[in-house]
């Protein structure tokens, strides 16, 4: 279990999303959006307690089993999409990799290509 110093929030998990090469964030309805080259990689509520981002069955699975306390699935059109983060939950260290997993899926390979590079 995380300490306390280690729960994220909404400004948290928006530091971690506008980090990320080409991320914006604008509105969507009523919720907040992040967003890579206009394509939506995660979004908030208003009342900013969780966040949602879209990432593949393989890691909604794995969170699921990790902690269903933090992790539920996200049902978007019908179907499950990706993972709702209760955030006050969560620590930063795993938002950032659901942030960064969702990014990668809707970024263009030039973006990603740009991340992995800075990271060597």
């Amino acid at each position: 279990m995380a300490n306390l110093i280690d729960m994220s929030d909404l400004d948290s998990a928006r530091r971690l999303a506008l980090a990320l090469p080409g991320a914006g964030e604008e509105p969507h309805f009523d919720n907040t959006s992040f967003r890579v080259r206009k394509k939506i990689f995660a979004t908030a509520p208003p009342d900013e307690s969780y966040l949602h981002v879209f990432v593949g069955e393989d890691e909604i699975a794995a969170c699921l089993a990790e902690d269903p306390a933090v992790f539920e699935p996200l049902h978007w059109g019908g179907k499950v999409r990706g993972l709702r983060i209760r955030l006050a939950a969560a620590t930063d260290g795993r938002v950032a990799e659901l942030l960064e997993e969702s990014w990668r899926r809707r970024a263009p390979k030039s973006l990603v290509a740009e991340l992995d590079t800075g990271r060597h």
